[in-house]
């Protein structure tokens, strides 16, 4: 029984050494960077929201005019 539980713990801290060297590893962006991308991302999901409302929304009139 404790072998097993030795090998346990073993396995799990190998398993958190191992998440944190591979944290270690990441590149995190600069604030500027960051900002210029979140802003980005925040343009494209808008402009793509209008995109499929607007689109929607035309399908929707088009099937309209279909049944009635």
């Amino acid at each position: 029984m404790k072998a097993e539980k030795k090998q346990k713990s073993s396995k799990a801290s190998q398993w958190i050494q191992g998440l944190q060297a591979e944290f270690k590893k990441i590149v995190w962006p600069d604030k500027p960077t960051l900002v210029k991308q979140t802003i980005a991302v925040v343009c494209i999901t808008a402009v793509l929201g209008v995109i499929i409302a607007v689109i929607d929304s035309g399908v929707l009139q088009l099937l309209n005019l279909i049944i009635k």
